[in-house]
């Protein structure tokens, strides 16, 4: 039995769930695969494993399971390769897993399509329920701790909240129960991951933020080396959460934030909750407060009615808020979204302008590289010879012990990462 994961870290902790609740259940010769439905892209990788899965693999079961099953289980119902579909939330249930042992002794399992799907509705679940590992396979360096699921917000690209449902959180205790077993487990670093994170708590009574989450790990879980944070929301960062950044060492000097455009107009068409200078501010007074810090985001190049002129204001963004690390999303339509009825940017330009992020990308990455030639760095060992700073920038290194913290002095650089 094996799981094969796509998409975010959310699905990196699931993944670890899932492949112990299939192996409880008694599958055996079967692989899941744990879909992504960001992007068509993702939905089309998902498809293409599928076939090549089967293909390697013929006499396995196959099961599909993620945001892109729960978003078109039909779909995957219909592919000859696909044995069972399985929801989002319920691949979180041991009887989902259970019941798909039952299904596959039934002979038209693979005949009859909508026998296949076991999707219930997402947007009926309301509560999370905490689950502990105690490790992942696959040699992650860093331990992976759901916070938190769902969205309740609506940007009009996006088709996530009708994959992960509304927002809900786990209780603050269970987290810091999670947390503690996978350092006493031996991860020397702990990331918080969520669809919305700076969401955190507003489900859950006395409405606790995610600063006081962080705080409370940070100090009921002492002999925790680093603590992450995953993609936030800037304009739900709360007063705890700041403070934390500023004066808590453990809490790592790296954030990746949902920025998606430098325009107003096109953050105000995409339905976002903060304008431009929100973002600007934002990274300034996290620089005050950590002057060594360094900033991810997520860009999309091509939205629908996008000018140069807002394009360019997207690029510059990458200077003005100083970010090192960028993923960018050409534009790609998802049906269901209302931005997939506004009137498009043609295919050519949103690769141009894709490329042209990434270039501005890689200079910015490049300056970050140059500067830290000749610091003191703490690096996680990922594999033999490459780990990661506090800030998550790339180091390449003499041979070590996966998963233990080393402080190196950096000596040079490349174009994609440190030398030590």
């Amino acid at each position: 039995m094996s799981v094969a994961t796509f998409g975010c870290r959310l699905n990196a902790f699931e993944s670890e769930i899932i492949r112990r609740n299939a192996e409880a259940a008694g599958l055996e010769d079967v692989v899941i695969v744990n879909s992504c439905a960001v992007t068509n892209e993702a939905v089309a990788q998902a498809r293409q494993s599928i076939r090549r899965l089967k293909r390697e693999r013929p006499d396995a079961r196959i099961v599909v399971t993620g945001c892109a099953a729960q978003i078109e289980p039909a779909m995957f119902a219909r592919m000859a390769e696909v044995d069972r579909v399985i929801g989002n939330d319920d691949k979180m249930r041991g009887e989902a897993w259970r019941a798909a042992r039952a299904a596959f002794a039934a002979p038209d399992v693979a005949i009859v399509a909508e026998k296949k799907i076991a999707v219930a509705d997402i947007m009926t679940v309301t509560e999370m329920a905490p689950h502990l590992v105690d490790g992942f396979q696959g040699g992650l360096p860093r331990g992976f701790v759901q916070v938190q699921n769902g969205c309740d917000h609506r940007c009009t690209f996006c088709i996530i909240p009708f994959g992960r449902g509304n927002s809900r959180s786990v209780p603050m205790d269970a987290v810091v129960d999670q947390v503690r077993v996978l350092t006493e487990a031996g991860y020397a670093e702990i990331v918080l991951t969520g669809v919305d994170l700076t969401s955190y708590g507003a489900d859950l009574p006395g409405g606790p933020r995610l600063g006081g989450l962080v705080k409370q790990i940070l100090r009921q879980v002492p002999e925790m080396s680093r603590l992450r944070i995953s993609s936030i929301d800037s304009i739900e960062a709360d007063r705890e959460l700041m403070d934390a950044i500023a004066n808590e060492e453990r809490l790592m000097p790296h954030l990746h934030l949902s920025l998606q455009s430098g325009d107003d107009m096109i953050l105000k068409r995409m339905k976002r909750r903060h304008a431009r200078r929100d973002a600007i501010d934002f990274c300034a007074r996290v620089r005050q407060l950590r002057p060594d810090v360094a900033f991810g985001a997520d860009i999309i190049a091509g939205f629908p009615t996008e000018t140069d002129d807002m394009f360019a204001r997207s690029l510059d963004l990458v200077a003005e808020c100083d970010l090192t690390f960028l993923h960018v999303f050409p534009y790609s339509p998802r049906p269901g979204t209302p931005a997939a009825r506004m009137p498009p940017v043609a295919a050519k330009v949103v690769r141009d302008r894709a490329r042209q992020l990434r270039a501005a990308a890689g200079a910015a990455l490049r300056r970050r590289l140059a500067a830290e030639v000749g610091a003191m760095r703490r690096v996680l060992i990922e594999s033999g010879t490459q780990g990661r700073t506090e800030h998550f920038v790339p180091v390449a290194m003499a041979g070590d012990t996966p998963g233990v913290v080393r402080t190196v002095r950096v000596a040079g650089h490349d174009d994609t990462r440190l030398l030590a």
